[in-house]
């Protein structure tokens, strides 16, 4: 007797979920893609026969979620070995996660990056952690420092900036607060880190005055909570008061969808139109 999958009846029937009218296959598309995926993560390569013989679904079903995962590039396929001789037809194959497949189970890089600024901390003493946070912000803004300081403007460098720290994962933006502006940056893949070593927000607060040409100040940061990291950039202009604003409200419209797609990241140019960048990408 065949068994019952997840999203799917023996009877190719579509449960619905209690009290609600809605297909319980809408709900459970997300979680049966998830066992495919685990699955491949803890048996390795596997064709989508053997797949569907695991979960107990039909192997049509098991493609659609492979071609999914193919397309989100969570997996990869090539051709299985051939035992015997070569038969019609196209050859079977395997399919295995790639890395970026691997990251929906999670990591420890985070606990492990603290362990290590923590040993730093143990056995060179502060000044190190102090040389390895500035070792690394310098990295992260060197490549970008041209297309930065090439404006003479503080607000419009800010802008340059955000642009830049976008493209490093940072989802960063801008907006004009009376004469000067607020640096947002609505994601830290730090913050983990910098929660317990805030030499990393100094570094970078620091970094990015210099960058900037002018006194910056920082306001909020995820590390300590916020939902962003908000740094104000002041412009003296007579008459024009500068009130900084503690958190930003810009916000990065990321669809909410169960499955995971491509994340687009938004800078906000002297215009004020958002400008999106996908990961890796230029501004369109």
């Amino acid at each position: 007797m065949k068994k019952v999958g997840t999203g799917e009846l023996a009877g190719g029937d579509v449960r619905r979920t209690a009290g609600s009218g809605m297909p319980a296959q809408v709900s459970a598309d997300g979680r049966t893609r998830h066992e495919v995926a685990r699955l491949l993560l803890e048996q390795g390569p596997m064709t989508a026969v053997v797949v569907a013989e695991q979960l107990g679904i039909s192997p049509a079903a098991v493609r659609r979620h492979l071609d999914a995962l193919l397309a989100d590039g969570e997996t990869e396929a090539r051709d299985a070995p051939r035992r015997g001789p070569r038969g019609r037809g196209r050859p079977a194959k395997l399919f295995l996660l790639t890395e970026s497949g691997r990251a929906r189970f999670g990591h420890a890089y985070d606990d492990l990056a603290v362990s290590a600024v923590r040993f730093l901390a143990e056995h060179a003493g502060e000044d190190a952690v102090r040389a390895f946070a500035e070792r690394r912000v310098a990295t992260l803004v060197g490549p970008h420092m041209d297309a930065v300081t090439s404006h003479e403007d503080p607000v419009r460098r800010a802008e340059a900036l955000a642009i830049a720290l976008s493209r490093e994962g940072y989802a960063a933006s801008t907006r004009q607060v009376g004469a000067g502006a607020q640096l947002c940056q609505h994601h830290c893949p730090v913050a983990h880190v910098a929660a317990e070593f805030p030499q990393l927000c100094e570094a970078e607060t620091e970094a990015f005055a210099k960058l900037l040409g002018t006194h910056v100040q920082r306001l909020a940061t995820i590390a300590r909570g916020d939902n962003a990291c908000t740094t104000h950039v002041p412009v003296a202009s007579a008459g024009i008061p500068v009130e900084p604003q503690p958190e930003c409200t810009t916000e990065v419209n990321v669809p909410e969808v169960e499955e995971r797609t491509t994340p687009v990241r938004t800078a906000q140019p002297a215009d004020g139109r958002s400008t999106r960048i996908p990961i890796g990408g230029k501004p369109v």
